[in-house]
Formats: C-alpha cells, structure tokens, sequence
C-alpha cells in the first residue's frame, strides 16, 4: 500500500518511518553531523546530486527527513523542508522565492515578529511589501502590482482569529500569476489543509501544536517539488537554519496525538469563549466558533474546527488587561501558544509589542485585548481562574 492508501490518523502516527537494521519501532534520533561513504565515487555522487542519500545533518538527518515526510503526507504537499523555527520558515520561503525589486502582499494582522521581517530586514534587501486587511479580497486584489510574486496571509490571524477565504484568495494570485502563502500555525493540517483549498505554500511553526508541549523551537515550509524541495531546500542547504535531530524526534511524538490534542483544544476553547460572553467588563470575545463572529460560517465551510486561540477585550484598557492576567494563578502568562498549558499574554505589549502604535490600531490590536492560547486542563478550572482576574478589573 501506498501513503495514498491511508487516512489522515493513520499517516500521523506512520508516514516516513523507515526502520533501520536494529528493528526499532520508535524513530530513531541520528545525533551525528556528518556522514561516511562506500568509496570516493560515492561521495562525489552525493555531492554532485546524482545519488540520493545522506551527505551532512545541516540539510539531511533521517530523524529530520520522517518528520519532514509525515508533515508533507498530512498537509497533502509533495515536499516539506524543515527549519530551526518558524520565522525561520518564513525567512526561507522569502530567500528562496523573492529576489530584489519583487513585492509581497501580506495580511495586516500577522504575527509581529513577522511585520518586523518584512519591514525591517527584506526591505534592506529591496522586496516591497504591501499591506492589507486579511478578509478583505478587494484590497488584496487592488494592491497587486506588476512585480507583485507572493500573497502571505495566517488564517485564522493572531491573535484577533480573523480568516481569510483562502480558496477565493488563491484565484486571485494564481489570475495574476502569483504563489500564495498561508501560515497554517494555528489550525494544523487537522483542523484546516490550505494546499487543497489552493494555496501554493503552507508555513508552520512547529513549535506550537505540532509539539504541543512547549518543548522545542522548529518550523516547516511544504508544497510542491520544486518551490520547496529546491528553492526553500536550497536556502537550508546554504545558509542553514536547520532543524535539529533530537527536535525533529519531538515534532514527530506530537504529530502522533495531534488530532486527538486538537479536538480537546477546540471544545474546551468553544466553552470557554461562551463563558466569557457572559462575564461582566468583558467587552467583545473574538473566537471563529461564536455566531456572532463575523466569519463563522467561513469557518463552518473551510476548517473542520474553531481552534484553541480565544482572544477577549476587556473595559478600562491596559490597565485592566494587566490586572486580569495578573489575577490568575494557574494560567501561564506567556506569550507562546499551543502548549498543553493554557498561556494568558497582553499582545499590545508582547507579541505586537514591537509595532508601532498605528501599525496596532490597524491590526485591531487594542490596550484592553488579552489572547487565551487554550490548554488541555480542565476548563472549569480555566474559567475558574479567569473570573478571579475579571472580578479584580471590574
């Protein structure tokens, strides 16, 4: 049977797994850098590209090669090239597809570390970057221009879970002859898969759900052979932020649970995003599984989930955002995500800390938003703690 032959659960707990004489049935961990060959000729074959096989771990290490061939089997993609994180994996993408002079289309309500690498670093190097409100298709449409090469969106968007329709946005790059980009961090290939909905490129940041205990840093980029498997291949091949073996095995434990992680998410968050519409000073709760989201039946048709992420505004501001996060006892105030943990973070000070004051206004990032990455505790025990803050900010 072929990968083709399997389902989804089957593919997470199995794909890329080739044992080794010893009969292991857990992947193996190949800490080594370097690797030895039958002969000279064989050692000039690897390097010149006419035989396949292991040649240094910077860019081929087995552990990281099962964990790049699972990801790629769950995603549907033919290719998937590992890196050391997820700003990593944007970078690569950047290096391996832009070139001086090119323009970018990117959703305003990213992440803002990846704001900063657009403005502050690809821009030294002469790629223009436009940017846009991420469910509005007229404006992606309207900033295109004749050098324009990559549209890069996150849907569901940090932390505010604004979606973009990715099916529509994907005919809108590919009537203008330009690759498409999502950043899939939030949903996971479990809960939504871009690259069948159209997109050319998904980008992960494996330190979220896909390690799912907060352990280790690590990133993916997965699409088609020759985008990924040599162009974004070939900037980990030079330049190097590549993924270590020990965390490509850790990667590798959290796919196995990760349907089964996400669907406990998703519910404890949809319960918890209900309360929190009940409670006192809590102003607006954004999360893809209320009705009275703007795009929930957006959600309904591309995502088979709502997601972990539940992000709350709060009356009086800073000052009262602060008090509710520093009122909880169990919840982590820490500003990663997908972890077993549920995390409490300001984003206006933290995650979008580093944007400029307009560039948060534009993002919808207020003083009073707080970001609610839910865990796997029990969720009474979640609201529990979080009633102790709201009663304190009100």
């Amino acid at each position: 049977m072929t990968q083709d032959d399997y389902h989804f659960d089957t593919l997470a707990v199995r794909a890329g797994q080739v044992r080794t004489s010893e009969g292991e049935q857990s992947e193996p961990i190949f800490t080594t850098s370097s690797y030895t060959f039958a002969s000279a000729a064989q050692a000039a074959a690897r390097f010149g590209g006419s035989e396949a096989g292991n040649i240094y771990s910077r860019f081929t290490n087995p552990t990281v090669r099962t964990f790049e061939e699972r990801l790629a089997a769950l995603e549907g993609g033919e290719r998937c090239v590992a890196t050391a994180s997820g700003m990593a994996a944007i970078l690569a993408t950047c290096l391996g597809l832009l070139r001086a002079g090119d323009h970018v289309v990117c959703a305003r309500e990213v992440f803002g570390t990846t704001v900063v690498l657009f403005n502050n670093y690809l821009a030294k190097f002469g790629v223009e970057v436009s940017w846009v409100a991420v469910n509005d298709l007229v404006a992606w449409e309207a900033a295109v221009r004749p050098n324009t090469r990559l549209f890069f969106a996150e849907t569901p968007s940090n932390p505010l879970t604004r979606l973009v329709d990715i099916a529509a946005l994907a005919e809108i790059a590919h009537r203008h002859d330009i690759l498409l980009a999502v950043d899939n961090c939030f949903c996971t290939p479990v809960l939504q898969r871009p690259l069948a909905l159209g997109a050319d490129i998904v980008i992960h940041s494996a330190t979220k759900y896909i390690d799912g205990q907060g352990r280790c840093i690590g990133g993916a980029v997965v699409g088609d052979g020759e985008r990924v498997g040599k162009e974004v291949f070939g900037v980990i091949r030079t330049a190097g932020p590549s993924m270590s073996p020990f965390n490509a095995w850790v990667f590798l434990k959290g796919l196995e649970t990760l349907r089964l992680r996400m669907q406990a998410h998703c519910t404890s968050a949809q319960r918890l995003a209900e309360w929190l519409q009940q409670q006192p000073g809590v102003t607006q709760v954004h999360y893809p599984g209320l009705p009275d989201h703007p795009q929930h039946a957006l959600a309904c048709r591309q995502q088979s989930g709502f997601g972990a992420i539940v992000a709350f505004e709060v009356e009086g501001g800073r000052e009262a955002a602060w008090r509710v996060i520093d009122s909880t006892r169990l919840l982590s105030i820490t500003a990663n995500l997908g972890d077993a943990k549920t995390t409490i973070t300001h984003p206006a000070t933290t995650t979008h800390g580093r944007l400029s004051e307009a560039e948060r206004a534009s993002a919808g990032i207020g003083e009073g938003l707080i970001r609610v990455a839910v865990g796997l505790e029990d969720v009474a025990d979640i609201q529990a703690d979080l009633a102790r803050g709201l009663v304190v900010a009100t």
